[in-house]
C-alpha cells in the first residue's frame, strides 16, 4: 500500500469514527460526488439511522433530483425530497446569493431534523472547497451544520478515489452547481429563464457533453465546455443543430467560450 493510499484510507476510517459518534444524522443530499460519498459513509457507519434529504427548488436542475432519488434508493436509505418555492431574497441574484440560499435551505433542513429527532445535519463540504469562492460556508458555520468530509481532511480527489474503490457510480460525475450560477450577479431571476437554461443544458448533455455550462446573458447563450471539446461543439452544431435549438429556446446569439469550462466563471471575484 502506497503512503498516499494509506493516508486516504486513514481519513476514511476517521470519517467513519466521527459519523458513528453522532448516533443519528441527516445528510443534505444533492446526488453529487461529495454528498453521495458522505451518504454512503453514513450508511456504513450508522446503518438505518441516517436520513437523506434533497431540496427541490426552481434553480436545481430536474435531472439532479432524479439522480438523487435513484442513488438513495440503490443505497436503501430513507430519502425525503422537499419542494421549496423560489426564495424571494435571491430574486435579484445578489453576489451573496449562496450565503442567503444556504441560510434559508439549511434552516429548513434543521427543522426537518428537529421533527425527526435528529441532532446532526451534515453537508458534503470537502477540504478543497476552502480554496474556492464559497460564501455559503459562512451560513453553514452560523447554523452549526457539520462537514465530516472536511474535518476528516478529505480532498475532492480522495473522495473520487474512495468512491471508485467503493463502487459508487458517481466517482467520475462532473461537478454540478445550481442554475443561478449560469446568470450574472445583479440580473433579476425569473423561473422561465431557469427552465430555458435547464432545457438547453439537457440538450447539450444528451449530445454527449457531460461537463457543460450554459451561461445566459439575456439573448446571448455562452456555452462552456473543456477547451479540448470546443471543436466537437462546432461539429455537433453541424450535425445536430445546436444553434437552431438554442434559438428555438429564445436566444438570438449562441457562442462557444474559447476559454473553456470554468467553475464559477460568473463569480464576482472570478478572473
Amino acid at each position: 500500500m502506497t503512503p498516499s493510499v494509506h493516508t486516504t484510507e486513514k481519513k476514511y476510517r476517521d470519517l467513519l469514527g466521527e459519523l458513528r459518534s453522532m448516533k443519528k444524522a441527516l445528510v443534505a443530499f444533492s446526488g453529487g460526488v461529495d454528498s453521495t460519498f458522505l451518504l454512503h459513509a453514513a450508511r456504513q457507519a450508522l446503518d438505518e439511522n441516517v436520513l437523506a434529504v434533497s431540496i427541490a427548488t426552481p434553480y436545481i436542475p430536474v435531472p439532479e433530483i432524479e439522480d438523487a432519488r435513484s442513488v438513495a434508493q440503490a443505497m436503501n436509505v430513507r430519502h425525503l425530497v422537499v419542494e421549496v418555492p423560489f426564495p424571494e431574497p435571491l430574486r435579484a441574484n445578489p453576489p451573496d446569493r449562496c450565503y442567503l440560499c444556504k441560510l434559508s435551505l439549511f434552516t429548513l433542513l434543521q427543522d426537518v431534523a428537529a421533527r425527526e429527532k435528529i441532532a446532526h445535519v451534515l453537508d458534503g463540504t470537502n477540504l478543497d472547497d476552502l480554496d474556492d469562492y464559497r460564501p455559503g460556508l459562512r451560513a453553514l458555520g452560523e447554523l452549526g451544520v457539520k462537514s465530516p468530509l472536511l474535518t476528516s481532511g478529505l480532498t475532492k480527489q480522495d473522495i473520487r478515489d474512495l468512491s471508485k474503490a467503493h463502487g459508487l457510480a458517481t466517482w467520475d460525475k462532473p461537478a454540478a452547481a445550481c442554475l443561478l450560477s449560469r446568470i450574472p450577479h445583479g440580473t433579476r431571476i425569473e423561473e422561465t429563464e431557469l427552465r430555458r437554461i435547464d432545457q438547453a443544458e439537457r440538450f447539450l448533455k444528451d449530445l454527449g457533453f457531460a461537463a457543460v455550462r450554459l451561461r445566459s446573458h439575456g439573448d446571448l447563450a455562452r456555452i462552456e465546455v473543456p477547451r479540448e471539446w470546443v471543436g466537437e461543439v462546432i461539429e455537433a452544431d453541424r450535425r445536430h443543430g445546436i444553434d437552431a435549438r438554442l434559438k428555438e429556446l429564445g436566444y438570438r446569439h449562441v457562442t462557444v467560450d474559447l476559454a473553456g469550462y470554468r467553475l464559477g466563471s460568473l463569480n464576482v471575484n472570478a478572473a
